[in-house]
This record gives structure tokens, sequence and C-alpha cells, in this order.
């Protein structure tokens, strides 16, 4: 077995690969840009070394630099993770040059399969079922807005080296195969150093289903079930589970071979997913292959009890495969969250800055939950703008779908994340949407349901109530604390009063409580009746309640009277005042925010590529005004009504900070 490997990646998989190999006996090495000089992955290696500059075009894919670290430290094989490196075989063919294993496919696979194009038409020879398309190269615009037409709109624009969501868009008319194309070209450039596109048709209604596959140097593959991947934003996935609530065991039998003989005519070895697209009939559609370890993994693992890494190390280190198909079991059900440092109320543009608070739910295995955390950072550290904006793969296991989901929305109400915008709550929404909790969702899932963006949850009346009652609970705790720590009372428990208006999402309740030692029962004015306990204290972040027997997590902050409380997707301002207090209130006047509707604010931290428009241009709803990039993905802004520029305070090149002004309308 080898000794050392190096990790030619940084955040959460450069730590999950880190953790296999600890288990498996082998020491680590780590490398790290200077934007990552104090992260997790850092940290938890045995080495590491130093490889250039922030962007990674500068740093973790020039193959060069890699090498050299390897040379460095002695490295006898190295796992590119996914993204950067993962699928370029070049690196594969440099490390191979220097006796240096590949924990991955062979060459001749990655290059077969890795490129989009490539690995359409070996799978059209095979007489698998492709989706129709342009497989050749497309040159420019132009060429691009003239081969959609052929294809017939909608298209998908994709990156031949792409994945991850990178360089691609959907294009529904001409102007948007016009400008996806260029974005796409940029993208795939900044992240793998390849810009070929290519384009093909954008299958409306369809679900994503994957079907992850292993095998060795020895002629043996198996496929380890498949994972539904349909909750998709911009074509980048957010949530995943295995199974899929969709398909049936024929279904599963059958793609599951045909990933298998796909893989085995490539001459295909380590962990690799072959990717379909599954229409209502359930008919499935080769999509692509990634000859990679993908991002959603995990889920996988937790219903096949196999360590992926684990296997892909020791298929790189010349072994059988000591699993057949018969041995592979699917046991429950997984669900993976992806904890995206992104701002879901700002259309989930990227978010940078420092985490003041992450702390994690705790991560715990038994008959009847797991709970799991993937993640590359740590409390205090820092969210770069120059990398993907993932933060943490949060996952469960349960026996079924039903206990799995349940599981997922106690951990996310556990979670503890501040200091940027992140897309827990939205997260949280999903797990409680209808459409989702059944299993009927498609790729279109959050076009649909979201049309307009996240705005937030509104919760019903019950959750509303055990919320009110909670909150009243906490907040008569509060009190009491407060009057024991100014002295002012001997007596103060008696001096706190029992009557109590809560108001939350502009709901009001009247409330009494009465308190025992083992908890409050909170009486409202309509006669419903909650009982209440908890072993919260005042300036406690987090606060696991128990409401009529049943499990409540808020997350909870201190606000004038009251509570910010966010639980179940929904951020609440959590009002508990006197009767006196609450008729108080009501003549209080309500502070207007400021008018910014003739500027355009920049929406993100990000770096200016284009500006499209010029002092005394007119625009029209809709029109491209300038293009924002920030963390790998370009965001084209976008006139929200007709209007006159009057002023522009930004140029091509600029680094701007979120809500800065880039320009002003008459």
């Amino acid at each position: 077995m080898f000794k050392k490997i190096l990790i030619a990646n940084r955040g959460e998989i450069a730590c999950r690969v880190i953790k296999s190999a600890q288990r498996m006996g082998i020491k680590t090495v780590a490398i790290y840009s200077d934007a990552d000089r104090n992260a997790l992955h850092v940290k938890m290696a045995d080495e590491a070394v130093h490889i250039g500059p922030p962007a990674a075009n500068q740093s973790y894919i020039v193959i060069e630099k890699v090498m050299e670290a390897v040379r460095q430290t002695g490295a006898e094989a190295v796992h590119p993770g996914y993204g950067f490196l993962s699928e370029n075989s070049k690196f594969a063919e440099a490390l191979a040059a220097e006796n240096v294993a590949f924990i991955g496919p062979p060459v001749g696979a990655i290059e077969s399969m890795g490129d989009k194009i490539t690995s359409k038409k070996i799978a059209q020879e095979a007489d698998v079922s492709t989706v129709p398309g342009y497989m050749g190269l497309i040159d420019d615009a132009d060429d691009a807005v003239k081969i959609s037409n052929q294809v017939g709109y909608p298209v998908m624009i994709k990156a031949s080296a792409g994945g991850g969501g990178k360089g691609m868009r959907i294009a529904w008319n001409d102007e948007e195969a016009r400008e996806g194309f260029q974005s796409s070209k940029n993208e795939a450039a900044n992240s793998f150093g390849d810009d070929r596109i290519f384009i093909e048709k954008f299958v409306t209604q369809p679900r994503h289903i994957e079907i992850q596959v292993l095998a060795d140097a020895h002629g043996n593959a198996v496929y380890l079930g498949e994972r539904e991947c349909s909750i998709q934003r911009r074509n980048q996935k957010v949530i995943e589970e295995a199974p899929s609530p969709f398909l049936d065991e024929a279904t599963r039998k059958a793609m599951g071979e045909q990933a298998v003989a796909l893989a085995q005519a490539v001459g295909y070895t380590s962990a690799g997913t072959v990717e379909f697209i599954v229409d209502g009939s359930k008919n499935f559609y080769f999509l692509e292959m990634n000859t990679r370890l993908q991002v959603e993994h995990p889920v996988t693992e937790l219903i096949t009890d196999v360590d992926l890494v684990e296997q892909m190390i020791r298929v790189a280190n010349g072994e059988k495969l000591t699993i057949t198909q018969d041995d592979v079991k699917l046991n429950g059900w997984a669900i993976e969250s992806r904890l995206y440092a992104e701002d879901p109320y700002r259309n989930f543009l990227p978010s940078i800055g420092r985490l003041t608070t992450y702390r994690p739910p705790e991560e715990i295995a038994t008959d009847t939950l797991a709970v799991r955390n993937d993640t590359g950072v740590f409390d205090g550290g820092e969210i770069s703008m120059y990398y993907d904006p993932m933060i943490a793969k949060l996952c469960t296991w349960a026996p079924t779908r039903a206990e799995a989901i349940e599981g997922m929305r106690n951990a996310l109400d556990s979670f503890e994340v501040e200091g940027i915008g992140h897309n827990l709550p939205f997260l949280s929404a999903v797990m409680d949407h209808p459409k989702f909790t059944s299993g009927e969702m498609t790729t279109a899932f959050i076009g649909e349901e979201y049309p307009d963006g996240f705005e937030g949850v509104a919760l019903d009346e019950d959750a509303l109530k055990r919320i009110a009652a909670s909150a009243a609970a906490m907040y008569r705790v509060a009190e009491i604390r407060r009057t024991r720590v100014s002295g002012r009372m001997d007596n103060h428990e008696r001096k706190v009063g029992g009557e109590w208006v809560v108001s939350l999402q502009d709901q009001e309740y009247h409330v009494t409580i009465e308190a025992d030692q083992d908890g409050s029962t909170v009486y409202f004015d309509d006669g419903r009746t909650h009982r209440v306990s908890s072993d919260w204290t005042p300036g406690d972040s987090l606060a696991t309640m128990s409401v009529d027997g049943s499990p409540l997590v808020l997350k909870t902050g201190k606000i004038p009277n009251g509570f910010r409380i966010r639980s179940r997707g929904a951020d609440l301002k959590v009002h508990v005042r006197t009767p006196r207090q609450a008729e108080l209130a009501k003549l209080m006047p309500e502070k207007l925010p400021p008018d910014t509707s003739k500027m355009l604010l920049c929406p993100m931290p990000g770096l200016v590529v284009t500006l499209n428009v010029e002092v005394g241009d007119e625009v029209q709803e809709g029109q491209s005004l300038c293009t924002i990039e920030a963390m790998k993905m370009e965001n084209i802004l976008r006139a929200e009504k007709k209007g006159v520029v009057s002023k522009i305070n930004a140029a091509a090149g600029d680094s701007l900070a979120v809500d800065e002004v880039i320009m002003e309308f008459e």
C-alpha cells in the first residue's frame, strides 16, 4: 500500500480524502494557495506545500506546480478530488511519466469519457440513447446562434471539459445563446483551462439520475445504485439523495448494467459516475460520464457502506475489488444538502467573508439515524471569492426516506452559521415542500416553485404557535435572570408576570404562562395550550425545545423585547411584551428603507468583467448592463426597468463590495 499520497485539491474534498487515508494509515500531503494558507485541509494533512497565488489558474490547476509538490514530498500517489485537475489527462500523464500513481481512471478513459463531446460519440457508437445535439466544436457566438437554431430552442450550452455547473447555460433564444456562449467559454477557460463548447437540446421536465460505478484493473466492475440529483439551480446540484424515489428495480438494474458496460468499453478503472436524464415514463438517456469522484458520493456510501475513497486508493494500488454485484445491497435512505456561501434572499448570489460562527450539528451514527458533515471550513475561517462557494455537505441517513428527511430538518435547524450569507433557510424550505417530500420533483423544481427567487418561509398557524409558546417561555426565563442579576428584587420570580403578547410574522398572540419545575404551560386566548420544556439558558444561540413532547430546534438571537428566531427556513423577529408594552409598540412609527430604485447595486463581492452601457444610453427592461464574476461564475446584471444611464461608478477590472453602486439612472 502507498505510504504517502498528495491531494491535488482543497476544501471539503481534500479533508474528505485525508480522513480515509488516515484510517488506512497513509500519510497525506496538502497543497495550498495564498488564500488557503490557514485552511482546514492544510491543518489536517501531515505535510503542506504552498503552490502560488489565490486564483486557481495560477495555483491549483497549474500542473507543473503540483508536480513540484509531488517531487518535493516524495508522494507515491495523487488523489485529485473533483474539479481542478481531476479530469485532466495531461496531469495523469505527467504523474505516470514520473512513476507516481494517479488515484483515478487511466488516461485513455479520461480522454474518451471525461471529454463531453467524445463521450457522447462513444455512447452513440455503443447504441446508448443520447440527447440530440451538435457534437462538433463551436467557433464563435454567431456559430453558436446558428447551431442553436438547427438543434431547436431551448438548448444547453456546455463546456466540453466542464463539471460542477461551471461553463453551462440554458438558452431560449438567439440573444441568450450569444450571451451564454461567451459566458460559458469564459468560465470554462478560468475553471478548466479549456474553453471548448458544445450545444445539445435541453430536455424540459427531466429528472437527473446518476449511477455510481466502481471498477478495478482486473476486469471487475459493479454499480452501487443511483443518486437522484434533480434539485438543481443554475445547473448546480443543491440536494441529492440515494436511492431515487422515482426508479423501480427494473429501471435501476437496466441503468446500472448500461453504466457498467459503458465503463468497461473504455477500460475504466476507479470510481466514476454515469449521468442520465430520465423522463416521466422512465426512459433514460446518457448525458455524460464523470471520470472522478462526485461531490454527492457520501449518500452512496451511506446506503452501501462502501468507502469510495478507500476503494479508489486500493484500485490505484493494483488491488482487486473485494465486492461483487451480488454483494451490493441498498440499505435505507440518505440525503445530502449542500451548504453554500450564497445569499438566498439575493437570488443566491455568492457571499464572502469571515465565518464568525460555524457550528455544525453533531455527527452521529446509530441504527436509526446518521448525521454526517463533510466540510473544509472552521469557526472563524474565511470564505474566499476565488473558489467554489460550497461550505459543507450535510448528510443524513435513516431506514426510510421520511425519516431521513425529518433527520435533515432537525440537522439543518441545528446548523449555526453567521458572518456570511448562506442557503440554510432555502434547504430547510425544500425539506418541507410537498413536491420534494412526495418525491415528485424534476430539474425544473427550483425554477417552477421559486420563479421570483427565495423570499423566506411563511410558517403556518400551528408552527407559529409552537414558536410563540417557546419564545414566551424563553423570555420569561430571561426576565427572571435579568431581575436576579440586577439585584433589585428579592422575590424576583413572583415579580415577573405571567401575561404576555407575542408578535411574529404579522400575527399577535395573547398568552398566559404557568411555570413549574419541569417546564411551562402556555395558554393562548383562543383556548389552545402548549406544554414547553427546555434546558435553554439566556445567551444560548441554539434552543432545543420540547413542545407537547415533540422536538423543536430554534436558532436564537437577542433583540429588544424578544428574539430573532430561525427555524424551518423562516427568519422571524419575535417580540414578547407585556400587554401595556404591546399597546405602546403599535404607536411607534415604521422606519422605511432608503430608495435605491434608480441605482444598480453590486449584489455580491466580485470583479467587474464587462460594462455593456455608457452614460446617456437608454436601456430597456431585461437589457444586459454588466457582468460580475465571483467564485468562478459569471453573473449578468440586467435592467429591471426602462431608463437612461446618468452615471457609471465602476470600470472593467474593478473589485466591488456588496451593495456598492455600479451605475445610476435618471
